[in-house]
């Protein structure tokens, strides 16, 4: 069964608990409340958290196309190309995707809930979050509302200001007009240096950020194999970002 089947069937919502368990309760109609406690643990914890994970990406998706009034055509195509939706699980997926929506709760409990369960693995909270950014420019334009969701939700995952201008940078780089060699983001603020970060700091940078966002990795923290694309999408990110430093400062 695709990570799609697991999340609709909602059998590991109640081992998650919380609000992204009661939604999934909601969508999947279970009585939450008469779900025996045993039950929990008959759930393995990685599939836990790649369900957790994955309704995550589905409600504040949701929750980020309320943010500026409007669903486009473009945002719609873009999650169901991005997550590798099977056709047989559309209808479920956007069920969830308008129990979202409709729902009275605001995204704050949500991103309260991921924040806590990937605390120590801030690199999987960084692909939900580029998830999202890529929805929020499949348009080709991302909303101020758009933005200001994005940055509220990077602060709950734990980030810094700072480090939400660096996935700014690389996710809207060719949008923002940031000063890189072709006109996209800076490379420096890609891989969150200074422009006087000295060779080594560079070099050891770019290899501790590889090894970080490497799917493999990421994985195993708990982003389910289906949402590869995004991990693939900042790893070129950063590859690109060190090319240009590679080359601007002739490094070998």
């Amino acid at each position: 069964m695709s990570i799609w089947g697991k999340v609709i069937g909602g059998f590991a919502g109640f081992a998650i608990g919380g609000p992204l368990g009661m939604i999934m309760g909601t969508v999947a109609g279970h009585a939450y409340d008469k779900m025996k406690a045993g039950d929990a643990g008959r759930i393995d914890d990685n599939v836990n958290r790649q369900v957790a994970f994955t309704t995550a990406v589905i409600v504040l998706s949701a929750k980020m196309a309320k943010a500026d009034g409007r669903v486009t055509r473009a945002e719609v195509d873009a999650f169901k190309e991005l997550f590798h939706i099977p056709p047989d699980e559309m209808k479920n997926v956007g069920r969830l995707f308008n129990e979202a929506k409709q729902d009275a709760q605001d995204f704050e409990p949500y991103a309260e809930q991921i924040s806590m369960m990937f605390a120590h693995e801030p690199a999987v909270m960084e692909e939900l979050l580029g998830g999202l950014f890529h929805i929020a420019r499949a348009d080709g334009f991302v909303h101020p509302k758009e933005l200001e969701f994005l940055r509220k939700t990077a602060l709950i995952f734990g980030f810094s200001e700072i480090q939400f201008e660096r996935l700014k940078a690389i996710h809207m780089g060719d949008m923002g007009g940031a000063p890189g060699a072709d006109g996209g983001a800076d490379p420096y603020q890609v891989l969150g240096l200074s422009r006087q970060a000295s060779d080594d700091e560079i070099k050891k940078t770019y290899r501790v950020l590889i090894r970080e966002n490497h799917p493999d990795t990421l994985i195993a923290q708990g982003m389910p194999q289906e949402f590869i694309d995004v991990a693939n999408e900042k790893m070129a990110a950063i590859n690109a970002a060190y090319d240009v430093i590679e080359k601007e400062r002739g490094l070998k």
